[in-house]
């Protein structure tokens, strides 16, 4: 029976990982896999898939482990990228175009149920490029919250922000789209 290795702090599991320890591995997948699938599942959005490309994921963190660098950032900012980058790497996938192409038509069809939707659709149009315009750091912030789903907290805990600056950034982002947003309305 093999005794449990106790991990004292991230990078106690980070120098089990490189030296291929299978309990770390094990440790890191309890630890990571529910929030990568949450990564996963909000860019592909098909559980199954979803599955598979977890595995992936984790197959892909076991063989470049000695990639990783804790002077570069955060462990979960590292896994994070991965699970996204391997996300958007299916969703252009060839598979993943055809499976698109080939779904019922009543997944494709959307009704409108009154001019207010056509109203609120017609105003958000342009607001992808509005978010563009945005310093770097504010700009990341908005991603994430609106286009990613991530809660400030999650910001915060995830990239190794401080709350208050994630707080911060969003409010301060979100009163220049508003002047963008304005200015921009104003013109038509």
């Amino acid at each position: 029976m093999k005794s449990k290795v106790q991990f004292r702090d991230e990078s106690d599991l980070v120098k089990l990982l490189k030296q291929g320890n299978e309990q770390a591995f094990g440790e890191l997948y309890d630890r990571y896999s529910a929030m990568l699938f949450g990564i996963l599942h909000r860019i592909v959005n098909d559980q199954r898939e979803v599955e598979h490309l977890l595995q992936d994921c984790f197959v892909k963190i076991w063989q470049n482990i000695n990639q990783y660098d804790p002077s570069k950032g955060r462990l979960a900012t590292w896994l994070i990228n991965i699970a996204r980058n391997q996300a958007i790497d299916f969703t252009r996938s060839k598979y993943f175009s055809q499976k698109q192409k080939n779904q019922p038509l009543e997944n494709l069809v959307h009704t409108i149920g009154s001019n207010h939707a056509v109203q609120t659709m017609d105003e958000t149009i342009g607001l992808a490029q509005l978010v563009k315009k945005l310093p770097e750091s504010s700009r990341q912030i908005i991603e994430w919250m609106y286009f990613d789903g991530y809660t400030q907290q999650e910001i915060a805990d995830n990239f190794n922000i401080p709350l208050g600056t994630v707080k911060s950034r969003a409010r301060l982002a979100l009163n220049t789209l508003r002047t963008f947003f304005s200015h921009q309305h104003n013109l038509t």
